[in-house]
């Protein structure tokens, strides 16, 4: 990335993180006031402490009444410094929560609104680590910059006037070596964005590595992968450790390289007060006071170094939020659409073309036509666009020329809630959320009596398992139905579509995980659910779906063949070769 690209980019970012910031406006008003009241009560201690020493005039001559009164006066003001301190701090972290709360609403709102395509086509902990790790690291870095940035300028500007008050011709002396400072912060701090963008990246492909693996931990202790993922993390790891000292490394020169400029301030300081006080310029109660001066002024600019070093992460992180935030969401339904009411299952799919990549063909000229309360089996082999054709029914994707129809409306122009209501799938992949298993089957139908529940997980089989858990319907599960088997959490999905029964269904190897004598009780129960209801029905098994109205053989995104099993058998074309293939010894 070249450089102006970068210093671009980080300009953009910051004025969308002083768009958050503007929502507080009166907390970072009331923060400023309290920055201010808390570098001037500590800016007046040396004033204070410069006449303690000056009323030391020689031994035997010490004005104690002043000196006490002064004391008095001193411990007062450190008294009302902290207090500022403190409300400064509190506003402060109100402000950076509420800033943060703020995008990671937004961040996970827009995941619930994202095309399909998009979460399909990233790493799942890749956004994990947008959302938490990157926001969290934002945090770190917004907190710092309000709680030292706006007091660390205030401290320069007014120890700088309170020089001036006390002596021209020494502050100036301040003032010509502080560039320096300046310019190797500037010159350190513009390096590290690059080295700090990349340990953000490398963190959040670590963290998708590490999603993934939990995940399918299963499988890869099945196929004896762990040294292969083991490699593959230190890789990783490896990178992110290579990135990490890089940024940390050269963001750490920043505070050493000030101080030694700093030094030099203080340095120059010193001397010059020195001579100054044997002219008699200066008492030594007011020298005193300007080396505590010059020692604060410098002190800031370590801290605004820190600063700039930690907002460097801070941006590099929330540009990666802000491009989550920022993504394109899926078409919203349209400012016209209706909503589908009284359905009884009428489907047209006219002309459909369809592809997940544009050079890659999937559907093309897809027709099919749908009367209320068929049972429609599509088949063909793995990748000839099955479960595609659920997911454009679903509008989880949509067409790219063509039509879908339900009851005579495109399934654009109606609201993606009535038509997904109008729908009840089973799919081949479960999900269930953590929580009881009361709180699974009644997720799309909340209103459900006990009855009803009951007799959903009855006529779905699942009511007998169930009552052996320790607290029966009541039994807390965890995420992705925790140590329930594949079968029993495929069998509570089913139980959570019978309980709804809406007028269309879907069924995409509903029965993959169930063992056969289960499966042939579900088919009976399936098949009294589906009387009247239009049905679609993906399945590699064939002898499941001899009962179907219509049975669409697909091959590479086409219809093959269609017909009714027999009739489809009677051709000795691919259907019957797919379906002897079954039964072949």
């Amino acid at each position: 990335m070249k450089e102006r690209e970068k210093k671009k980019q980080q300009v953009q970012t910051l004025k969308k993180v002083l768009k958050y910031i503007e929502r507080y406006k009166v907390f970072l008003v009331l923060s400023l006031v309290f920055a201010v009241a808390t570098v001037a009560s500590t800016l007046y201690i040396p004033v204070v402490a410069g006449q303690v020493i000056d009323h030391i005039l020689a031994p035997g001559q010490v004005d104690f009444g002043v000196i006490f009164q002064l004391l008095w006066k001193m411990g007062l003001i450190v008294a009302l410094t902290a207090l500022a301190q403190w409300l400064m701090n509190v506003c402060n972290n109100k402000i950076t929560y509420e800033v943060i709360q703020d995008i990671r609403r937004e961040a996970f709102a827009k995941i619930e609104i994202l095309p399909l395509k998009f979460i399909d086509s990233h790493s799942h902990g890749e956004l994990v680590s947008r959302v938490v790790a990157d926001v969290d690291q934002f945090a770190d870095g917004l907190l710092m910059g309000f709680s030292q940035l706006f007091s660390g300028v205030i401290t320069i500007l007014g120890t700088l006037l309170f020089m001036l008050g006390i002596n021209v011709k020494i502050s100036l002396v301040v003032v010509l070596i502080t560039p320096v400072s300046l310019f190797v912060a500037s010159f350190i701090a513009k390096r590290t964005f690059s080295m700090f963008m990349l340990q953000s990246t490398t963190r959040g492909e670590q963290t998708s590595l590490i999603n993934e693996m939990i995940e399918n931990q299963k499988v890869v202790q099945a196929f004896s992968k762990e040294g292969d993922v083991l490699g593959a993390f230190d890789e990783i790891n490896g990178r992110l450790e290579k990135a990490s000292l890089q940024a940390t490394f050269f963001s750490s020169l920043t505070n050493p390289s000030t101080r030694f400029v700093n030094s030099l301030v203080y340095t120059g300081v010193g001397l010059a007060g020195a001579f100054s006080a044997m002219r008699g310029a200066l008492t030594v109660g007011q020298l005193s006071c300007f080396l505590s001066y010059a020692n604060q002024y410098t002190k800031p600019f370590n801290e605004i170094s820190g600063v700039v070093t930690e907002l460097q992460n801070a941006l590099a992180c929330a540009g990666r939020i802000f491009h989550l935030i920022e993504e394109e969401p899926q078409a919203p339904d349209a400012e016209d659409a209706g909503v589908l009411e009284d359905v009884r299952g009428n489907v047209d799919l006219g002309h459909v073309y369809f592809s997940y990549h544009p050079k890659k063909k999937l559907i093309e000229d897809f027709s099919l036509k749908v009367q209320p309360g068929q049972r429609v089996a599509i088949v063909g082999p793995t990748g000839c666009g099955k479960t595609t054709i659920i997911n454009l029914l679903m509008r989880f994707y949509d067409v790219d020329s063509g039509s879908i129809q339900v009851e005579g409306q495109d399934i654009r122009q109606v609201t993606r809630k009535s038509l997904r209501e109008s729908y009840g799938m089973v799919l081949q992949e479960t999900w269930l959320k953590a929580g009881t298993i009361r709180e699974n089957l009644v997720m799309g139908k909340p209103q459900a009596t006990e009855e009803e529940m009951v007799a959903a997980a009855k006529a779905a089989h699942a009511h007998s398992f169930i009552k052996r858990m320790p607290d029966g319907y009541n039994t807390v599960i965890g995420e992705e139905g925790g140590s329930l088997s594949a079968g029993q959490k495929q069998l509570l999905c089913i139980a959570r579509v019978m309980l709804c029964l809406p007028p269309m269904l879907i069924l995409d190897e509903a029965t993959s995980s169930i063992d056969t004598r289960t499966e042939m009780k579900i088919q009976n129960a399936f098949a009294k659910m589906m009387q009247g209801r239009t049905s679609f029905i993906v399945a590699h098994r064939l002898s499941t779906i001899q009962e179907a109205d219509i049975i669409l053989v697909m091959k590479d995104g086409h219809i093959l063949e269609q017909g009714s099993h027999q009739t489809l058998l009677g051709q000795n074309g691919f259907y019957s070769e797919l379906y002897n293939s079954q039964f072949a010894v």
